[in-house]
Formats: structure tokens, sequence, C-alpha cells
């Protein structure tokens, strides 16, 4: 039997959108381009009206309306839109709530109101094999004349695209090809602090002083006719404060309105050529900034590195930018990069921490775990720590203490375990308070350390971890706290010495 139609049917018919029929006829057919296929019918259809395109990343409309400033409506009826509804869950497991439900729209109709006018508008998004995704914005505006441009979406452009150039508690991150506003990774700076940094005293000054100096120095670079540019290389053993003080520069910038750009990858359908060089683009966009190349080693590989140079030695003007390169290994880098003025001007070397290094650190966490009597600790216990964890990076340093803690808050601090018992035999018991430790070596970090290039993976490899002998005083017996973190120390060094090599000792920290 036929179909007959009904009312209903018909009239949603006749209400179907004349573009959204055009969009999936040209997705059904043989491709062409989308960009002018979509332009020509928009125009065919509203030959009354003034057409003006405009790309989503420089001119955030929705996100516009969202913050506030005007107010975006899809146009529902007749399904005319392409919609995917999704599930938002909660950040993670640990938070309470239900997540949050979203829509990611391909084709939308919008009524937009801006200042008591209106600029409906078509957004549409598809994905093309030669440039990845594509979006634009087709307002409509009422003609004046044969012009080009309409004024008053020109003030809407301007007002939406210098919001949209803006950071909003974010933090640009390079990803993928493109570069995309990043809100966690700008909530984890936030408790990010030089307070929370560990390293040699002057070299943590002259570090500081070396990038907030540059922000401050524009004039006296203008001055002398110097690019005002600056690169910086952190190298070293990893868990060694690399990333901490990252962190720490990101947050302490934000005060003097620098802005911070987070490279994590080059890959792109369009190329690693043109991943660097929108890089660059954005930075001299964002300037002053602060471009940061995590494992930069990594990151230029040889058949990009010319490409790369050359938007390092700023073929454009690279004025206020300060890029910030880390790796783990300073050797790999090209000696273009690591030993060329100009480019990368300083670097600084994060050794395993010296003595005096880790002795502070284990004041900032007993600064940490002051609110707990039963944890307290003094200088004298510092030192002890100090001295049992030689060749421990900072790492391995936060691990001895979160697992004592862990082990003592569970219960278990009484626990004994065979192996560790069996190896703590080298933790003498004595009297004499005064006598701690014999031969013990103190290794500080320093800015551009003559031998930097050898890491100290390199120097201490196939060389098994030898805790050193430390005499315990016997007023300090019945620590808890110490008790429990001789026993950590001697399973992580267990670990450290059942780790191969060629194979990556401790997790690696990563800003993202």
């Amino acid at each position: 039997m036929g179909h007959y139609a009904n009312e209903d049917e018909v009239r949603v018919s006749m209400t179907k959108s004349p573009i959204f029929t055009a969009f999936k006829e040209h997705f059904s057919g043989k491709p062409v381009n989308t960009e002018l296929a979509v332009i020509e019918r928009v125009r065919s259809l509203h030959s009354d009206k003034h057409i003006t395109t405009v790309g989503t990343r420089s001119v955030d409309l929705l996100g516009y309306a969202k913050a506030g400033h005007a107010q975006a409506t899809l146009i529902t009826a007749g399904d005319s839109y392409l919609s995917q509804r999704d599930y938002d869950a909660p950040a993670s497991r640990m938070e309470s709530g239900d997540g949050e439900l979203s829509d990611d729209i391909d084709f939308g109709h919008y009524e937009y109101a801006w200042r008591g006018r209106n600029f409906p508008f078509y957004r549409v998004c598809w994905y093309d094999d030669a440039h990845g995704s594509m979006s634009f914005q087709y307002i409509l505006s009422e003609r004046d004349g044969d012009n080009l441009h309409a004024a008053s979406v020109d003030e809407l452009i301007m007002a939406c695209g210098k919001w949209s150039s803006e950071l909003h508690d974010e933090i640009y991150v390079f990803d993928r090809g493109c570069w995309q506003k990043n809100e966690e990774l700008w909530k984890s700076v936030q408790s990010a602090s030089w307070n929370d940094v560990i390293l040699d005293p002057v070299m943590k000054e002259t570090l500081i002083n070396d990038v907030q100096g540059f922000f401050d120095s524009r004039a006296v670079y203008e001055e002398v006719h110097v690019p005002w540019k600056r690169g910086i290389i952190m190298h070293g053993t990893p868990g060694c404060g690399k990333t901490i003080s990252i962190k720490a520069l990101m947050h302490s910038l934000q005060e003097k309105n620098v802005a911070s750009l987070y490279v994590k990858s080059f890959d792109s359908c369009a190329g690693e050529q043109s991943s660097i060089r929108n890089i660059f683009y954005q930075a001299r966009v964002m300037a002053p900034c602060l471009l940061i190349f995590e494992d930069l080693d990594s990151l230029v590989k040889d058949k990009v590195r010319s490409y790369f140079l050359n938007e390092v030695d700023g073929l454009e003007s690279n004025d206020g930018i300060c890029m910030i390169g880390s790796t783990n290994h300073l050797e790999r880098l090209d000696a273009g990069i690591s030993k060329r003025p100009s480019r990368f001007d300083r670097k600084y070397h994060y050794k395993l921490p010296g003595h005096q290094e880790r002795v502070l650190y284990c004041k900032y966490w007993r600064k940490k775990l002051s609110k707990r009597s039963d944890l307290a600790f003094g200088d004298e216990v510092c030192e002890i720590v100090a001295k049992l964890t030689d060749q421990f990076s900072f790492a391995y340093m936060k691990e001895l203490f979160v697992q004592a803690l862990l082990a003592i808050v569970g219960g278990r601090a009484d626990d004994e375990d065979a192996d560790i018992s069996d190896a703590a035999s080298s933790l003498k018991v004595v009297d004499d308070s005064t006598k701690l430790a014999k031969g013990e070596e103190t290794t500080e970090s320093t800015a551009d350390d003559a031998s930097a290039e050898k890491t100290d993976e390199a120097k201490s490899s196939k060389v098994a971890h030898r805790i050193p002998e430390v005499e315990i005083p016997e007023h300090l017996q019945d620590n808890v706290l110490l008790r429990v973190l001789r026993k950590q120390i001697l399973a992580l060094v267990k670990d450290m010495d059942n780790t191969d090599d060629d194979e990556v000792a401790e997790p690696k920290s990563k800003i993202i």
C-alpha cells in the first residue's frame, strides 16, 4: 500500500532549510570545494542579504554568547541542524555529581542578538582531507549598497574577535595541529609556586631573574637595537625539578600579563612544518609570551630541524617571545640548538639534588606535615634522611615521603619485609648523636655547568646504588617517621637497582 503524507509531515517538509538540504546533498555526491559550495548556496538563498564569512577560531560567536556578551539561539524548526549529543562525565570518579550533557553541532542556524541588534548566522563544520577540521560562520545582515563589508557586522567581529584572542583563565596548548584553550592546565599551574621548587639557591635566583628580567627589559633591548627575544634550555636528570620550575614560571608571569603557550606535539595532518609555522605565528600574536617546548629533543626531528631553526631565528619578528625548552638528554639536541647563542641563549643544568637541597626538601615536607603532631621531626632527622638519600632525585624523594606517610596513616608502620630487614644492617645504632656519616659527597645544581652535556644518568650507569653508612643516634630510634623512612629508602634503592639502564627509571613528570 502507498503512503500518504499527513498534514504534519507536509508542514515539516515545507519548513526544511534549503541550506541544510544542500549541505546533505553535497556530502552525498562527488566531493567538491565545500567552502565554496556552502557560500554559494547561502548567497543564492539570501540574495537580499550581505553575507560575512568568519572562522570560528578567531571569532567565537557561541563562546562569546556563552560568556554573557550576546544571546545565541539555535533554530530547531524542521530539524534543520546536525547535532551530536554528548555526555561530559565529572573530571574524575572522585568528584561528585552526575556530569553534564552538551551538544556538538556541525550545522546550525542561529538567531544572534548583540547590543540590541540581530545578526542571524549559519555555523557549518566539516572535515577536509587536506586541512583537517574546518569551521565557518556566515553572518547575515542588511545590504548597504555595494559595500564589501557591513559596518554593523564589523563591529560585532571586532568585539568578539578581541574577546576570542584573549585567554580567560586558560592556557594555550598546541596539539594535533591546532591551538586549544586549556582550562585544566591553567588550574594546575595556579597551585605551582617557587616555594615548592627546591634548587640550589643561586641557580634558582638566576633563573627567576633571567626570565622575569627579560620581560622587564624591552626598553633596554630596543635602545641597543637587539631583538627582544630569549631562549632557555632546562636539561638534566628526570625528576629533578624542570617541570615544576616551568609551572612556577608560568604562574609567576601571570602577574606581568605574560601569556603561556605549551607545545605538546608537532604532529598534524597538514605536516610538522605547518605546525611549526602555526606555533610561531600564534606566539607572535600573543607576545609577550612564554613559549614552552617540553622534551625538545623529541619534538625537533632531523626532517624539520632547518625549518624550526628558521622560525627561531626570526625571519619574522620574534620580539617578546621567551622560549623554554626542556630535555632529559642534552646530548641528543642538534648543536645548532644547544650551542648557538641567540637561539637558546642559556642552559640550566638540573642535576641530582645535592645534600643541602635534600635537607631543604625534607624541611619542605616537614612544613607540609606541620598539622600532624605525630609526624613532627627536627633538623637532625632532616640531616639523616638527606644523607641516606644520596643519588635520589626529587621525584624519588617525593615518593619516599608519600609512601612513608601512607604506611603510617594505614597502620603499617611496624610491618617488616624480610628483604628490607636484611638490608637494614647498613644503618648503625650508636649513642654519639654528632657522628652521622662517613665519606659524604655533596653535589649542587649550578647554571651553565661546563660538563653539563654528560648527563647524571651516564655518570652513574652500570653502578649499583649504595646506601651511605649513617649512624642513627639512640634517642631517635623510637621516631616512627624516621623508622618508616629508613625502610622505604631501602625499598626504593632496591627498585633503582632493578631498573634496566635503558628503561625510564622513574615516571616522567610532564605539564600535561
